[in-house]
């Protein structure tokens, strides 16, 4: 027998494997349980992968990859629909920085809204007051869409749409300044479908727990509560995730636009150009695809595709490296790779064994935040991006290392 890169984490009494590429990664018991519940699941094709960054989500594990025959989860998606990573490299390398960055970090805060205010009401500082051109000229490709999607679901027409086009979101979303193994300037960020996609998850996750009740199915967790493919439903939320996989990435377009003229104004910055070095990768979202000799639906809930020559991003922490990578195609891995570090620990946790100090200690030389509100996402809440790295080694090659040093976060 052929020596494995993954390990088996079910027994033989259950309906599907889940083949996890986690060596020398911890993994937590909550995390399997939720894997199994899912590889429990009738409509479950082969088996279930989960990625080294793998870690407990609300009803799919973060960090599996669920390829399904005539079903879909819709919380296999989650309400971050379309969340992803975009990276650019430039023309510039670290000799023509700057010394201070702190400048450079203002300015991209100040072109790009992130965070949240007021509860998200009027006068949030992560909406648009008002929508600038470019976003105003993106929602209006696609708002006829949208309309379609809320003439059947008038409930997701509340959210917020144009005034996110273009805005970065809280907790694990960010900017980056970045520099490679040759010092050359690359400008990333973190984001997906902000308040639109999360209206759109939300709203059929909850339809979908109404049918499970309509039919009277029973399930080891209530948050997988699927579609079946060919209801009304399942087409409409075909239709709704798809558009808002297209928000997440017009949003990432415009967030980076913003970050680079923002750079370019800037009178301490030289002239530069970006190369033809950049990749726009969603890392929540659903997909149709060929696996095995099947037409399925895959969902990647904290995973990239990574098929042969794919190019994707894992980033590391606020203070580990990140890196650039080119899919291998492994089949079993329904080619797929991590989405990131993954967290060790919650938001609560990190906040309640973590100082401003060990935080600033951790970060010292990346200009960033500092303070409090963002202990939950010091770099020790998260795994080792090292071990998480060398546990897929048979699933992607590294293009780039980037180390970063500017970070705005949300």
């Amino acid at each position: 027998m052929n020596e494995r890169n993954y390990e088996i984490l079910t027994t033989n009494n259950d309906r599907r494997p889940i083949k996890a590429w986690v060596r020398g990664v911890p993994v937590e018991d909550g995390a399997v349980k939720q894997l199994r519940n899912i590889a429990s699941m009738p409509f479950i094709h082969k088996w279930v992968a989960a990625m080294p960054d793998v870690h407990v989500g609300k009803g799919a594990t973060v960090g599996s990859v669920i390829a399904t025959k005539g079903a879909i989860i819709p919380a296999a998606v989650g309400v971050d629909i379309g969340c992803g990573m975009m990276a650019v490299r430039t023309t510039m390398t670290a000799s023509q920085l700057p010394d201070g960055l702190k400048g450079l970090r203002t300015a991209i805060e100040a072109a790009v809204p992130h965070g949240r205010s007021n509860d998200g009401g009027p006068g949030d500082r992560g909406a648009w007051g008002d929508v600038p051109d470019a976003p105003a000229k993106t929602w209006s490709a696609l708002a006829t869409d949208f309309a379609s999607i809320t003439d059947k679901h008038p409930k997701i027409a509340k959210a917020n749409t144009a005034v996110h086009l273009g805005t970065l979101g809280t907790g694990n979303h960010f900017i980056e300044v970045c520099l490679d193994e040759a010092d050359r300037v690359w400008v990333m960020l973190h984001s997906g479908s902000r308040g639109v996609g999360g209206r759109i998850g939300s709203y059929f996750i909850a339809a979908a727990k109404k049918e499970m009740e309509r039919w009277f199915i029973q399930l080891p967790d209530r948050d997988l509560a699927y579609l079946p493919e060919g209801s009304t439903l399942f087409e409409d939320y075909v239709e709704a995730v798809g558009w808002a996989q297209r928000f997440a990435r017009e949003n990432r377009n415009l967030m980076m636009a913003a970050t680079l003229s923002a750079m370019k104004a800037q009178p301490e910055l030289p002239d530069f150009e970006v190369t033809d070095e950049a990749i726009n990768c969603h890392h929540n979202y659903v997909a149709r695809e060929k696996h095995y000799g099947a037409s399925v639906f895959v969902t990647r809930k904290g995973a990239v595709r990574a098929g042969e020559g794919d190019l994707g991003i894992i980033p590391g922490s606020m203070g580990a490296r990140s890196y650039i990578v080119r899919g291998k195609g492994q089949p079993e891995s329904f080619c797929s790779c991590s989405h990131g570090a993954g967290r060790a620990m919650t938001r609560t946790e990190a906040k309640r064994r973590f100082s401003v100090e060990d935080h600033a200690k951790a970060t010292e030389g990346i200009e960033c935040r500092k303070d409090a509100d963002v202990i939950d996402e010091t770099p020790m809440a998260y795994k080792s991006i090292d071990a998480v790295m060398e546990a897929q080694q048979d699933l992607v090659d590294v293009v780039h290392t980037l180390r970063q040093i500017v970070c705005v976060k949300g």
